[in-house]
């Protein structure tokens, strides 16, 4: 199968960087630099990620906030126009078809953010679940996106728009010129929680976005982000990623994400599942852990007990670039759930404690 490609694939391979599928796109995993390298970039600096793979819907209509409340968990209509929210699918069976931003453009307009590998699967749960006639439109090839994160993003960008950056809360966002484009849309969110922007624009303006953004950038060293250190970003966050801490088979309330889930607010798909789930509590959770002795642990590596009794496993896990720490997320038992609680990962048939934090 031919690898889907996005307006910077050939950039990203004249920076030399290497390459690999991604969801079905040839994506830059890291570039010469080095994973650690870019890591501290964006924690100290600025970078610059390609996320033009993300996908896009387009939900329009007088009901198209009925559809939005019926197959996500969180309260849609709690937004007021210019703002986002995290939020996630539940697929009917007690697990998430994916988690996704919603941005709120006014009552009859919103734009639903999903994931890459989520996309064909997203749009046709949409669709399924659209009773209320809403208006769809998969704009997921029309868009580029890039996402501008480290402490020093915002004032850097501020460069190249007249829209003022400070003004734009956390998960906010602001449609407006950028970089000479119009109808750019300059959301604050991220998934670094190193601060910074995310842009949106119509994929034939992604050079002149890039080469603009290289350019100011080069007072503030700014340097291209594969996705290798937005994993590992991400994880020193503790931020989810689809298709390893959550999936089909987990449920919201599982996941943590019972602050996104509201069940005093409306009606929604796996509703009653989620209601009598919390009423009886969850049989397993996803937890942070870090290691206590040098190590990585793997999605995929068991969890156990003291004894060597398998309680759960890991679903994501890395070293820290700057701490040399092994951290993870994983599933356990809700009884190992607790802060400070020591679990041990089976790395080569060795126990590796690790401390719940």
């Amino acid at each position: 199968m031919e690898l889907k490609t996005t307006p910077f694939t050939e950039t990203h391979i004249a920076l030399g960087a290497k390459m690999a599928e991604f969801a079905g796109f040839n994506m830059p995993i890291q570039y010469p630099t080095g994973i650690n390298q870019e890591h501290m970039i964006v924690r100290e600096g600025v970078g610059v990620f390609d996320v033009s793979h993300m996908g896009e819907f387009w939900i329009k209509g007088e009901h198209a906030l009925d559809l939005i409340q019926y197959i996500t968990t969180n309260d849609a209509s709690k937004l007021e126009a210019g703002k986002a929210q995290y939020t996630c699918m539940p697929n009917g069976k007690g697990g998430i078809v994916d988690d996704m931003i919603v941005y709120k453009y006014s009552s009859t307009k919103y734009l639903l953010v999903v994931n890459a590998g989520n996309i064909d699967k997203d749009w046709a749960w949409v669709n399924k679940n659209n009773k209320f006639g809403a208006q769809l439109e998969n704009a997921s090839d029309q868009y580029g996106q890039l996402a501008v994160q480290g402490p020093k993003a915002t004032e850097m960008l501020q460069k190249l728009t007249d829209a003022d950056l400070s003004a734009i809360p956390y998960y906010s966002f602001r449609e407006w010129s950028f970089a000479g484009v119009q109808g750019v849309i300059l959301s604050n969110t991220g998934y670094t929680g190193a601060g910074g922007f995310e842009l949106y624009f119509k994929k034939e303006y992604g050079k002149q976005i890039w080469d603009a953004l290289f350019e100011v950038g080069k007072e503030y060293g700014l340097a291209p982000i594969g996705l290798g250190a937005r994993d590992s970003l991400r994880l020193e966050k503790w931020f989810c990623l689809y298709g390893h801490d959550i999936d089909d088979t987990t449920s919201p309330l599982e996941a943590g994400l019972g602050w996104i889930t509201k069940f005093d607010a409306k009606d929604f798909i796996d509703k009653e599942f989620l209601m009598k789930q919390k009423a009886e509590g969850v049989q397993r959770k996803l937890v942070h852990f870090e290691c206590k002795e040098r190590a990585i642990p793997r999605n995929g590596y068991e969890i156990c007990d003291a004894e060597g009794n398998v309680i759960g496993h890991v679903t994501s896990g890395i070293m820290l670039p700057n701490t040399k720490v092994g951290i993870g997320m994983g599933y356990v038992q809700t009884a190992f759930a607790k802060k400070t609680t020591i679990i041990y990962v089976k790395i080569r048939e060795k126990l590796i404690p690790a401390e719940i934090c």
